[in-house]
């Protein structure tokens, strides 16, 4: 199993008082995400992307990633998917996932080539236009999906019962999908807000689940244009943030008909667009 955090050394100060204590921190690492493929032009490895992650899930959340950026549409668009490198001292883990995708899969190569650098705090930031969202073919979502204010109420708890490492650490973020009665029903932490987004998404992928137009999406932090990018792409009618949307994720929303809540806390929160999904 992955180490979320680890253990390290520190000063604490307390007003004029300094003590030598132990604390834990999520760990941060670099994933290079790898594409190949059967055919023979493309057979060689190409890195594609480099985000700095949580290790864990690391196949969900490459596959994910290469989902929400319409690389791969469908489950038979990899052929296998694989860690390779050597295993790092620090999370036991390997810092490379190697996608193969299926000689179907027209990669576009020439505009892949471009490497995306990916800080654990803003995803992939060349990313930012809502005509790239219209390039990939999303489509208004319809779905009839809902879920009682007083169940909405409940998610954030729920999915903080679900945060294995945030006690100890108070630095990762979680995305959890929940169903309409409320339940959460897959939970995903990552010191990236993208990261963990990414890696349920990409668990909904693996488990042919997608598009999920009868799920929900919470997220532990605010909304921003990629996280909604992400919703929209994996047909995801609804998601819910403990903090704020940005002005683009609304108008995002408002176009796509997702419904879209923000400042879930306590018995209160706002909702910006789609309405309709959210009964009394």
């Amino acid at each position: 199993m992955s180490k979320l955090s680890k253990k390290i050394t520190i000063e604490k100060i307390n007003n004029s008082a300094s003590v030598i204590a132990e604390d834990f921190v999520a760990i941060e690492e670099p994933l290079e995400i790898q594409i190949c493929s059967e055919r023979s032009d493309h057979s060689a490895a190409k890195s594609l992307s480099i985000t700095m992650r949580t290790p864990g899930n690391d196949h969900d959340l490459a596959t994910g990633f290469l989902f929400t950026e319409s690389i791969i549409k469908k489950d038979s668009d990899i052929q296998s998917i694989e860690s390779v490198g050597e295993v790092d001292q620090i999370n036991g883990e390997q810092n490379t996932v190697r996608v193969t995708l299926d000689k179907s899969v027209d990669l576009e190569m020439d505009k892949l080539t471009r490497h995306f650098y990916t800080t654990s705090s803003c995803g992939v930031c060349g990313k930012s236009s809502i005509e790239a969202l219209e390039n990939e073919g999303c489509k208004v979502n319809t779905s009839k999906f809902s879920i009682a204010k007083s169940e909405l109420l409940e998610l954030p708890q729920k999915l903080r019962d679900t945060q294995i490492s945030f006690d100890k650490t108070g630095g990762l973020h979680a995305a959890g999908i929940f169903s309409s009665d409320g339940e959460i029903i897959l939970a995903r932490e990552d010191v990236g807000r993208h990261n963990a987004v990414d890696k349920v998404i990409g668990s909904l992928y693996r488990e042919n689940k997608l598009p999920a137009n009868n799920l929900g999406l919470i997220v532990s932090g605010r909304t921003s244009f990629e996280l909604m990018q992400k919703t929209i792409v994996a047909g995801i009618p609804l998601i819910v943030a403990i903090s704020a949307p940005s002005s683009l994720a609304i108008n995002l929303a408002k176009e796509y008909d997702v419904t879209l809540v923000g400042f879930l806390r306590g018995e209160s929160f706002n909702i910006y667009s789609g309405k309709q999904r959210i009964y009394r």
